[in-house]
């Protein structure tokens, strides 16, 4: 049985005074302990975020890490080594809006997952297809090639530390949501996927959604079986929302 599980993606967004706020609010939830819950905080706030969790059942992870794991001369990145001195223990790689707006390529995406792994952090692959990749029929091709760059590079094994988010670019921050239905459907092809290389590596990875999760339709999505939990964005910046999706995923 898959544990569900349910992550927090703040992006660009908080200040010292916000986040501290929120921290409040996260510690007052009474949260299930069958869910995994866990939360991404931009860079500059880990620290705060991992002192203000410390004794919560919440995992702090971050948004994106260099693509090599070491501390060395990349100005301006931060090394999977730094963030799990930082008290990371996950981080996101791939998400769209780093494939489409900081033009990351699936080479590039499966080296960040090969050093998050390296450095002992758990990562979260983002694959999704865009409104137009839909509408042409090609979504199943998008993110097979996507899933495909990391497996090729590394092996369907890594997927046994790993988790999968299954994110439709057109429905992030849009307030369009992929139905159960199609949400499924895919996250299905992704499960079937990897047990055509391994079966035991397939029926244990959680395979997330991420696009416009809230607390009114998140019981639906959490509900289908290939299915195992959100990415949320912007519903994650209120402790409340939050917590309702976090409750949703644990019944």
């Amino acid at each position: 049985m898959r544990r569900p599980m349910v992550a927090g993606n703040w992006k660009m967004h908080g200040t010292r005074a916000s986040v501290a706020e929120l921290i409040k609010g996260l510690r007052q939830l009474a949260l299930s302990t069958g869910v995994d819950v866990a939360v991404f905080p931009p860079c500059l706030y880990v620290s705060q975020v991992v002192e203000g969790l410390a004794g919560k059942s919440m995992v702090v992870g971050a948004q994106n890490c260099a693509y090599e794991p070491l501390q060395g001369a990349l100005t301006g990145e931060v090394a999977a080594s730094q963030l799990h001195d930082a008290g990371c223990k996950m981080v996101l790689v791939g998400h769209s809006e780093r494939r489409l707006l900081l033009s990351e390529s699936d080479e590039a995406v499966a080296r960040k997952f090969a050093a998050a792994q390296s450095c002992g952090l758990t990562p979260i692959l983002c694959v999704g297809e865009t409104r137009e990749q839909r509408e042409a029929g090609k979504t199943l091709e998008v993110v097979s090639r996507q899933l495909d760059s990391v497996i090729e590079s590394l092996g369907v094994g890594v997927f046994a530390q790993a988790v999968i988010a299954y994110e439709p670019v057109w429905a992030i921050g849009t307030g369009l949501t992929a139905t159960p239905d199609e949400a499924q459907s895919v996250h299905a092809a992704i499960r079937a996927q990897l047990a055509a290389e391994n079966a035991e590596v397939a029926r244990g990875v959680r395979i997330l959604y991420g696009g416009s999760v809230k607390a009114a339709n998140a019981a639906e999505l959490f509900g289908m079986p290939d299915i195992d939990g959100g990415l949320v964005g912007g519903a994650s910046l209120n402790a409340d929302e939050f917590g309702a999706i976090c409750r949703a995923a644990g019944n």
